[in-house]
Order: C-alpha cells, then structure tokens, then sequence
C-alpha cells in the first residue's frame, strides 16, 4: 500500500475537531468586525446600542432583546450579537459626548435615504441647551415646504441622542413627541442641557416665537447663545419673523432664524 494510500485512509478516519462555535463571533468582535449590541446607562435610563464596522448603527431604550435585533436586522439586513460591553475605546468616547463633550462620534447612516440623512445631519448642528423647530431644519437643507417629513425623518432616527433630534420641536412652540422613551425623555434631556423646556412651553404659549435686543436690533431664536445675553429691560418677544422684520429687527447669523435671503 503506498503512502498517498494510508494518508488518504488517515483522513478520512480521522476528521478535524469542529472549530468551536463561539470562536468566530469573539475573532469578529476583537477585530471589530460584524453587527454588535450591548447595554448601557444612558442619561435617561438602560439603552441598547449596535455598532459595526463603519461606526454605531442604531441605539433605542433597553428591553426586550430579541426585538432590538429584529428592528436592527430590518434597517442593516444583517444580524447583530449581544456582547458583554462596549469595546473600550468606543465606551470611553461615548461616556465624554453624553458628558457633553464636543466629540464626533462614528455613526453609520448607511442605511438612510439621502433625505433623512440630510436631516440628520443638519440636526447634527443644533448646540447643546438649544433648540430649533421643524420648519428651521426642513429650510436649512433647501426643502422649506418639508417641516412634516422633517419630522417622520426625525422619529425615524436610527441613533437618538447621539444625533439630537430631542433638540428639534414643534413649529408652535411646544416640546413634540420624542422617539426615545416619549415627550418625557424629552424634556429631561434638555432640562440637563440647559434649554430650559418649561420656559419654552410657556413662551409658546404666549405665541413667542423669537426674542430680539433692542439695542443690537437682532432677533433670535429663544434659546440662542446670543438671546441668552440679552438685558431684561432691552428683550424684545415677537411672534413671528414677519413681525420681527416689520419692526426694524434683523435676523441672527449664529442661530439663523430667518429665510437664508433675508439674513442679508
């Protein structure tokens, strides 16, 4: 019998150990790669966040965990394993931007349409303790007639407070619904912002809409780092951009809160 004969009689009586099946998914996660998930505190109770290759994909509140990886698999098409916790690196920058560090985090729209990610985007910009309408977001990104789809976009957000669609609200003034645990969420986030929701409540239901200096002649969103250094006896309450306009006011360059070709 030759030896390509008893090699090949070896082989065949002795198959290979099956690699264990855990192995693959602890290889993935030390090279980052695959769809991940893992709990967390957040700043309004227990989250689930996911992340992949590209950066985080998607972050609801914590619960049942077969349907965050069933929302997950809709939006990616891909399944996502639980691990243990967040690799060290990306929980560290996650803990500095809920601190309220100016940081950019990873995040992966791939997923979205071209519109929605304009949205998000734009809502990307909002400062922390500030808030703008629906109507200001659908404006800024050219589509000024969209302030409803603006706001399914936005209910929509794969990734609440890491883009901080709780800093948009509704265009009458009040705080509007909020897709991460309700208008309650809502309102305790800007509350740790500094934005101040029960005064925005109350002002939008007086009908004011902006604040101006009688001094600088400028008129503001409410919450503008600007508005916030106006002197009692020189704020101005208008409740609208006509009316601003009409009294002599012109619109702020940092908060933007008129048409871009009024702004002069």
């Amino acid at each position: 019998m030759d030896d390509h004969h008893v090699l090949g009689t070896a082989l065949r009586a002795s198959p290979p150990t099956p690699a264990p099946a855990t192995l693959l998914p602890r290889v993935l996660h030390g090279l980052g790669l695959g769809h991940w998930y893992a709990e967390l505190e957040g700043p309004i109770g227990p989250l689930y966040l996911a992340w992949g290759p590209h950066g985080i994909l998607g972050l609801r509140p914590a619960g049942d965990p077969t349907r965050f990886e069933e929302w997950l698999r809709a939006r990616t098409g891909r399944p996502a394993r639980r691990a243990a916790e967040l690799p060290p690196a990306l929980s560290a920058r996650l803990a500095a931007v809920m601190g309220g560090a100016h940081r950019r985090l990873p995040v992966d729209l791939s997923h979205v349409g071209s519109f929605q990610r304009a949205v998000l985007t734009k809502t990307c910009e909002i400062p922390r303790g500030e808030v703008r309408p629906y109507a200001w977001v659908a404006r800024e990104i050219g589509r000024p007639q969209a302030a409803r789809a603006v706001g399914n976009a936005l209910a929509h957000n794969p990734v609440p407070l890491l883009i901080p669609c709780h800093r948009v609200v509704r265009n009458d003034g009040g705080l509007g619904s909020y897709s991460c645990g309700g208008p309650g969420a809502k309102r305790t986030l800007l509350d740790l912002e500094g934005a101040q929701p029960d005064v925005l409540e109350e002002l939008g239901k007086r009908g004011v809409r902006f604040v101006a200096s009688s001094a600088t002649r400028i008129f503001c969103f409410p919450t503008c780092r600007r508005a916030r250094r106006i002197s009692p006896h020189r704020r101005v309450e208008l409740s609208s951009e006509r009316a601003a306009m009409g009294a002599g006011f012109r619109p702020c360059r940092i908060c933007r809160p008129a048409e871009p070709s009024a702004r002069g």
